[in-house]
């Protein structure tokens, strides 16, 4: 009779061998049932930079008062053919109603209980109130705003103990090192994205001008998470997330951690920024005034006027120098060297690269704050005109309402003013977004807009009121 295959014959007894060989698999020991140990720990890095950081940064929830100019005939106030008979008659009413926007932020100084983020998530608010990650809730005033950076400094009144983020630094930020940001898009708390640096001082145009210095990450910012931080892999603050430049997706834009710690110390000591002056004017080099000067250089700025008593006549500059960087930034216009010159605040160490007699030099000059008695000169030389209190005499003397206004006395020959048109007895009522209605307004705009490559002025005559560009 034929066997089934192998056999194993003991004792009597007949066991095929797979059965055998079954019996002894079951006396060896197998690994436990449960969940294998992890090959890789899953607190990393980010982890321990989020947890760290997370309790410093907070929710911003801004409510705003809107006024709004509403017809009798509403609906029909946007109807063209309903105003072109009935506009005299459809002054509008006023109605007013509240807008709440959300932002993000981070607390900077725990005992002072400061607060940074960016400028656009606070502007014009009636009412700042701060959540933090436990859901504690403050309200917050504002100690200091800065459009021309984008950035703004709050404070909480209270006695309770919170928690500060760690500054870091941004001047040793590499493209391509991992960056982490925190914020609340959409209303969504503490929402944690990674990404890269993708670029370093970046140049942003929007429709309020130009953004100069950027950290460029590969992570979009919305305006639900402006103003959070932006952390290195330790943890360490380098730079404030901003959704001032909505252009494009997967790209974001931070402010570094540097410059916002000099615009912040001025936030809190003077409630708005000192931008760095150094007593200069300069041009834009041309081929004659390479070749007449005989530069060896094809870019950089020529100076043209120094200052007496300013920082950069103490420490020997005169014209003809040309400069070619400045804090290692590279100079090819006088655009270049302005916008530089605008991204650093008074007491600054400035370093400079200049020629002169056909040699490169270095110099490090500390800047000033630009001095108010001169801002009606430099407004008189660029724009092209004059202004004055208005009082009784120079009411009388234009035909005007004596009230608190600014008016126009003189204008230059061949200025801006004068080939738009200006003429004196004109009103001064704005420059960009400061209302204007004295002198000490019109010094504090021009001094606040010098750098700027043109400024907006609003122009009253009669009843009528012209918006005016100025190149500066």
């Amino acid at each position: 009779m034929l066997q089934k295959g192998p056999v194993f014959r003991g004792n009597g007894i007949v066991f095929p061998l797979f059965l055998l060989a079954f019996c002894v698999l079951l006396q060896l020991p197998f690994p436990p049932t449960g969940r294998a140990e992890q090959p890789f720990p899953r607190e990393n890095a980010v982890v321990r930079a989020v947890r760290k950081v997370s309790p410093a940064v907070v929710n911003i929830s801004t409510s705003k008062l809107i006024e709004r100019g509403v017809s009798p005939f509403f609906p029909f106030e946007n109807d063209d053919f309903f105003n072109r008979f009935f506009r005299d008659f459809s002054e509008p009413r006023k109605r007013h109603y509240v807008q709440n926007s959300l932002g993000s932020g981070v607390i900077i100084d725990s005992t002072q209980k400061y607060i940074l983020t960016n400028h656009h998530v606070i502007v014009r608010a009636s009412k700042i109130t701060i959540t933090l990650a436990d859901q504690q809730e403050f309200e917050a005033r504002v100690v200091g705003t800065d459009p021309e950076s984008d950035l703004a400094v709050l404070k909480i009144e209270s006695d309770t103990s919170l928690p500060a983020i760690h500054m870091g630094r941004s001047d040793d930020l590499m493209i391509g090192e991992t960056v982490i940001a925190i914020g609340n898009p959409f209303g969504l708390s503490h929402t944690v994205t990674t990404g890269v640096i993708s670029a370093l001082n970046r140049s942003v145009r929007t429709q309020s001008g130009v953004y100069h210095n950027f950290i460029q990450i590969d992570a979009s910012i919305n305006p639900g998470n402006s103003g959070g931080p932006l952390l290195n892999i330790n943890g360490e603050l380098v730079g404030i997330n901003t959704a001032i430049y909505s252009g494009a997706e997967g790209i974001g834009f931070a402010i570094p951690i540097d410059r916002a710690r000099r615009i912040v110390s001025d936030l809190i000591h003077y409630g708005r920024v000192h931008t760095a002056w150094l007593g200069i004017t300069v041009q834009d080099l041309t081929k004659n005034l390479i070749d007449y000067f005989r530069l060896p250089v094809g870019r950089g700025v020529l100076i043209t006027q120094v200052v007496p008593g300013s920082p950069a006549k103490d420490k020997g500059l005169k014209r003809g120098d040309v400069i070619t960087e400045l804090n290692k930034n590279k100079i090819g216009s006088s655009r270049d060297y302005y916008d530089q010159l605008s991204q650093h605040t008074s007491d600054e160490v400035i370093h400079l690269t200049l020629i002169r007699d056909g040699k490169s030099e270095e110099m490090s000059i500390k800047a000033a704050s630009f001095p108010p008695d001169l801002a009606l000169d430099l407004a008189f030389d660029r724009l092209g005109f004059k202004i004055e209190d208005l009082d009784s005499r120079l009411a009388a003397q234009y035909r005007l309402e004596d009230k608190e206004s600014l008016v126009i006395v003189a204008v230059k020959k061949g200025s801006q003013a004068d080939k738009i048109g200006i003429e004196p007895g004109d009103l001064v009522r704005g420059i960009n977004d400061l209302s204007i209605n004295n002198k000490q307004d019109f010094t504090r705009a021009v001094i606040r807009y010098r750098l700027k490559e043109q400024i907006t002025v609003l122009i009253q005559r009669g009843w009528r009121v012209y918006s005016v560009s100025f190149k500066m």
